[in-house]
């Protein structure tokens, strides 16, 4: 765990000396190891840098934003919690079409605006090894893109870098690295979290995986090893828009996939 969060960080020089980072949480076992994983560094390397932990509440019932908060207390770290109706407006009868699209839309824009107000120009996230392949796929499928998110991406003309530390490290060793610390669990909410596009792809993905154990390394090595004089020219003047394209997984605005966790 630490190896491959140590590899990210250093391969892709994310974390400076004075940085102050942005650190999303969603309740999720990826960000909690996230988050604890910056406060546990910060005792061991020679680079000095602040956390500022903040959830975006999407104001579905039962909430936990007061749990996530004790357990931030717990660690000794303050917690943020903006409290939205950023889900219950996706899920209204007047956006049946895509929730999951307007309400990432939204967290991402909060964060970066509670991040600016924080005076940070880091935003920490807590996606994985798994969830780039999944972007992957998601972007091929339904976007027509060969594209996924990065470790390390630059955004608004360089005002803000988001990070995931988290990029070389499978789900898999994150879910037992948070059973093995006791992290607490908190239940998704959401009344999509089910059946949105990214469970069909880890469906899709996990029978391939259990047929050959080479397969998600040998996808995670070839996001490094593109042959692009193998791949078709664009002649297409302007890019077409159908009608959702985009929605589910890249936006200009911030672009990286905007239906996964944080």
């Amino acid at each position: 765990m630490n190896r491959g969060v140590g590899k990210a960080i250093h391969d892709y020089d994310m974390i400076s000396n004075g940085d102050r980072i942005a650190v999303g949480l969603s309740g999720g076992q990826d960000s909690l190891a996230l988050l604890w994983l910056l406060r546990e560094r910060l005792r061991r390397v020679p680079v000095h840098y602040e956390i500022y932990p903040i959830y975006i509440d999407p104001g579905f019932e039962p909430g936990f934003g007061t749990r996530l908060k004790d357990c931030c207390n717990q660690w000794g770290i303050e917690l943020r919690v903006e409290e939205t109706r950023h889900g219950i407006l996706a899920h209204s009868t007047e956006n049946r079409e895509n929730p999951c699209f307007l309400c990432s839309h939204l967290r991402r824009k909060r964060l970066f605006e509670i991040a600016d107000e924080q005076g940070c120009r880091k935003l920490a996230l807590g996606h994985n090894k798994d969830d780039l392949i999944e972007t992957l796929f998601l972007n091929i499928f339904y976007a027509g893109q060969i594209c996924t998110m990065t470790p390390s991406q630059i955004f608004f003309q360089g005002k803000f870098t988001v990070i995931r530390p988290l990029a070389f490290v499978d789900k898999t060793i994150i879910r037992k690295f948070a059973n093995e610390n006791r992290f607490p669990v908190f239940e998704n909410s959401c009344p999509t979290s089910k059946i949105s596009k990214r469970k069909e792809i880890k469906e899709m993905l996990n029978q391939l995986y259990q047929g050959n154990s080479n397969v998600k390394g040998n996808i995670f090595r070839a996001l490094s090893h593109v042959r692009t004089d193998y791949l078709l020219k664009d002649h297409s003047k302007r890019r077409k828009r159908s009608g959702n394209r985009h929605e589910y997984f890249t936006t200009r605005e911030f672009g990286y996939d905007t239906s996964s966790a944080l």
